[in-house]
């Protein structure tokens, strides 16, 4: 017995599935119904509307519309002020942006060329955030805490830091031994990461990002240290 194909009577139809999904859900799709004066939007950060192309083709109106918020599960973040890039057809387009407005979000164009570089600016920003946050918890290990209480103990100055920057920016929010130009503590704290591999090259990389991005005495001194602490990482 064949299985009754899908129809779709809705005006529109938003994807919210995995990236890799989109143009298998797409392919499905563009068999169900007459796609003329639909509009069809997907939610991919990375992707632009051109993996609507087979529904574009078949009458509909496609765009990408993509809120800059995590989502995990058990929580149900606020939507009221976030930025939703938004990029594809003109219907499409002025759909999208009268959806976000009723949201409570933010509505901004953004070029398809530009959609990578957006995705993984919002990687930083959260994904790669929390990446940095679970190897600060290592770190505290070899500072004879478990990760529980790393945690606990990280969130105040954690709050602070991102009130700093909200307040001041990156350079005002800068603190620490590197904007002291203080090497010797430099030294001090990758000697002790060699027990924790992976953390000295986060550690690394990222004080390598402040000599370049944020304000600090001893620079040239402190990129010897960091350059010195690869070197001897690549010959042990």
């Amino acid at each position: 017995m064949m299985a009754a194909k899908a129809h779709i009577q809705a005006e529109l139809v938003w994807f919210c599935v995995p990236d890799g999904a989109i143009a298998g859900a797409t392919t499905a799709m563009q068999e169900a119904g007459d796609w003329r004066g639909k509009v069809a939007l997907h939610s991919s950060g990375a992707l632009t509307s051109d993996e609507l192309t087979k529904l574009k083709m078949r009458g509909a109106a496609v765009a990408s519309v993509h809120p800059m918020m995590t989502f995990v599960r058990g929580s149900r973040p606020p939507l009221v002020g976030v930025p939703f890039a938004v990029e594809g057809d003109v219907t499409a387009v002025r759909m999208a942006r009268h959806i976000v407005k009723n949201l409570g979000g933010r509505a901004y164009s953004i070029r398809k060329e530009d959609k990578a570089a957006y995705h993984a600016w919002g990687t930083f920003a959260s994904p790669l955030l929390t990446a940095l946050l679970v190897t600060s918890e290592q770190v505290a290990t070899a500072a004879g805490l478990r990760p529980r209480e790393a945690k606990r103990r990280m969130l105040p100055i954690l709050k602070q830091t991102l009130a700093n920057y909200a307040a001041f920016d990156a350079a005002g929010a800068f603190s620490g031994p590197m904007i002291r130009g203080d090497i010797d503590t430099v030294k001090r704290h990758l000697r002790i990461l060699r027990r924790i591999p992976v953390a000295k090259e986060v550690y690394r990389s990222l004080a390598q990002a402040a000599l370049v991005y944020l304000p600090g005495k001893n620079k040239p001194a402190l990129a010897r240290v960091l350059n010195s602490s690869r070197s001897s990482s690549s010959s042990s």
